[in-house]
């Protein structure tokens, strides 16, 4: 079994990297993180969201996938997170998450990952953020295509799922 971890806030290019990598070796586990997250700028979409965001992205290959409530425990995460994501190898492209299962006895795939500052999930949703003000549908999906896969960037639009990144940050303090 290979496990992909992540937040998926929202599911973008550097995840699709990371499943297809695990894909191509064998079943694959996609583990939601921060499952029980209140909606907030850092997690702006609902678990069963976020799930359905890699469903319509996988369009009917064989995942399971999993929810994880967070303990904010980082000693503890891996335990935690197993009786959830079941025992195999990791598949990931963070050096601190790849510490952290091998100091448990885990088997970890460290995947490169070229261009991993901008895919970071901050900057995705940052990204979004602005676009949540923007109406042309074409120009959203033309420029979330650079850093979400297009089976999300749909799921998105369809859903609107952007809107709501506008009314969170309405009543935030912003610099300039």
């Amino acid at each position: 079994m290979f496990i992909v971890l992540g937040r998926f806030q929202p599911f973008h290019k550097g995840h699709e990297l990371l499943v297809n990598a695990a894909l191509e070796k064998g079943p694959v586990v996609i583990a939601i993180g921060s499952s029980q997250a209140e909606m907030s700028m850092n997690n702006p979409w609902a678990a069963d969201e976020r799930e359905a965001m890699i469903r319509a992205w996988l369009n009917g290959r064989d995942a399971q996938i999993v929810h994880i409530p967070d303990i904010n425990d980082p000693p503890n995460w891996v335990e935690h997170a197993t009786k959830f994501h079941g025992e195999g190898t990791l598949v990931t492209s963070d050096e601190p998450t790849k510490q952290l299962y091998e100091e448990s006895g885990f088997d970890v795939d460290l995947v490169e990952l070229s261009n991993r500052d901008s895919l970071e999930g901050w900057r995705v949703r940052a990204t979004l953020k602005m676009l949540s003000t923007v109406y042309e549908t074409d120009a959203q999906k033309e420029v979330m295509s650079v850093s979400i896969p297009v089976e999300v960037v749909d799921w998105l639009v369809e859903n609107d799922a952007l809107y709501r990144l506008y009314s969170m940050s309405r009543d935030v303090e912003h610099a300039g």
